[in-house]
């Protein structure tokens, strides 16, 4: 897992830094020549090149001084770019802006004419303007600078996160630098890691400055390969299909007949062992017709065609032999559905993934899903999440507080999707591609996750690793068939991508 920081939680690493005797001044140099080496790697020299460096008021700026310093040392021809008056500026900034002098670089004030001729000759510039605790959009000089960055066709090194860019969220509400290369100190921001964010840092530098490690933060972490691979269960060479995992699939009504067919199949080929399918007694036949490898218990029905309230009791005794459940997708918000999945996710006695309608029927009473025996992971779309709780475009946040008021595992689907526990542990996927955005693609997650638990995974776990595995699957059918691939094609390249996984770990 590679840890990633809020800015609140990186601020006080410095301070704590600080108290342990690592001036300010030390890491703000550290990290200034670390930007300067990320320059030089994109330049691919030092003779003959030029960099422009744009300087904000706070840390970042002096982190954009001190590259300015040692990129002229070595050789570059440096313009320097600042966009308040220096003598405003504050310790260690203002130090390291008047060396700048010792190595005969000169900072001129901000002139949108004169940084567009200096970024025409430029072989790379720096991006220094705000730091992470930015907020909000950028008005007048600021955004000024971000727009002649941008339209320069010169390579940009951002400093901790693309100025524009909100820090925490990475939210972006005006304009930010689309950055070619974003280094950052210690670990990633989560501003760099979410989206859109992610896309404006483009490649992300991890610099060890000397920080003192995160301990005493909430764990936030982006999933990589080796952490799938470390916890993936292996069927035993006499492992039979029950010993693989029983997974209860309670989805779907006349309307929606597609959902719960991908959720068997994404459980199947992420090797839940046998799967049951639990579906109104009105559309056996249409949903047996596409699933050849599952066993089917009708329910009973409503006259709308959803799952009946008294179908409860046979899904309990479905449950009783189960690991299992995934529950919601298809199932209609009709009143007397809902009270059946009121009542079910209440009573169930094995671990179970809730989606979909199995979410709505929970609206406006987030509270009430946490009235349950069973542990459970809720993976909401923002639609969804917006009718359990309230809508917050910080998806990390968002999580994060869903997890707390049900006691679950909660995770927020989406570019990127987030998962978090009550405890404040989350993760990040990085995985995935446009090809997900297509209808279905979120039944196939339901089905991994829950196919996953049935295997042996707790909630959270199977959550994180689904996403991640899910998210491959997707970049290998949209490789395979463009905008054409459709939610089962993500559900038939789950194999596929555990392989993948494997071999990168």
């Amino acid at each position: 897992m590679k840890p990633v920081l809020t800015p609140a939680e990186a601020a006080a690493l410095d301070v704590r830094a600080e108290a342990g005797g690592i001036a300010v001044a030390d890491l703000m140099e550290r990290a200034g020549l670390a930007v300067a080496r990320a320059c030089v790697d994109l330049t691919g020299g030092t003779y003959g090149r030029r960099a422009v460096v744009v300087c904000g008021k706070g840390n970042n700026g002096g982190d954009g001084s001190v590259a300015a310093r040692h990129l002229a040392r070595w050789g570059l021809r440096v313009a320097v770019v600042v966009l308040e008056d220096p003598a405003g500026l504050r310790e260690p900034s203002a130090t390291n802006h008047a060396r700048l002098m010792e190595v005969g670089v000169r900072a001129a004030r901000f002139d949108r004419g004169a940084v567009e001729r200096e970024l025409r000759r430029a072989d790379v510039a720096v991006d220094a303007i705000f730091g992470t605790g930015f907020r909000g959009v950028p008005e007048g000089v600021w955004a000024n600078a971000i727009a002649a960055l941008n339209a320069s066709s010169v390579p940009i090194v951002s400093i901790d996160v693309p100025s524009g860019v909100d820090g925490t969220s990475g939210r972006i509400a005006g304009d930010a630098v689309r950055a070619d290369l974003t280094v950052t100190f210690g670990a990633a921001k989560t501003g760099d890691v979410l989206m859109p964010g992610a896309e404006a840092a483009g490649d992300l530098r991890v610099v060890d400055i000397g920080l003192p490690e995160a301990e005493g933060v909430r764990e936030t972490g982006l999933t990589e390969p080796g952490d799938v691979v470390a916890l993936w269960p292996e069927r035993a060479a006499d492992a039979h299909k029950k010993a693989s995992g029983i997974l209860v699939v309670v989805a779907g009504s006349s309307r929606m007949t597609g959902a719960v067919r991908l959720i068997a199949r994404a459980a199947a080929r992420i090797g839940a062992g046998y799967v049951i399918v639990a579906v109104p007694e009105t559309i056996l036949p249409v949903v047996q017709a596409g699933l050849t490898e599952t066993v089917f218990l009708p329910l009973p029905a409503t006259e709308a065609g959803s799952v009946a309230l008294r179908a409860v009791d046979p899904v309990l005794r479905a449950l009783e032999g189960a690991d299992a459940m995934a529950l919601g997708p298809g199932l209609s918000t009709e009143e007397e559905t809902a009270s059946f999945i009121r009542s079910v996710v209440r009573e169930c006695p094995v671990p179970l993934v809730v989606d979909a309608d199995g979410l709505n029927a929970f609206a406006g009473d987030a509270e009430g899903l946490a009235d349950r025996k069973a542990d459970a992971v809720l993976t909401p779309h923002l639609g969804e999440l917006a009718r359990l709780a309230e809508a917050n475009p910080d998806r990390l946040a968002a999580a994060r507080a869903l997890s707390v008021r049900t006691n679950a595992a909660a995770l927020v689907k989406g570019s990127r999707t987030v998962i978090a526990r009550p405890d404040g542990t989350a993760r990040i996927n990085p995985t995935g591609s446009a090809t997900l955005a297509t209808a279905g693609t979120g039944d196939v997650l339901t089905g991994t996750i829950g196919g996953l638990i049935a295997r042996g995974l707790g909630p959270f776990a199977a959550g994180w690793a689904g996403a991640y595995v899910h998210g491959v699957a997707g970049i290998l059918a949209g490789r395979e068939l463009g905008d054409g691939a459709v939610a089962g094609d993500v559900a038939e390249h789950l194999p596929a991508a555990a392989e993948l996984i494997r071999g990168q770990a």
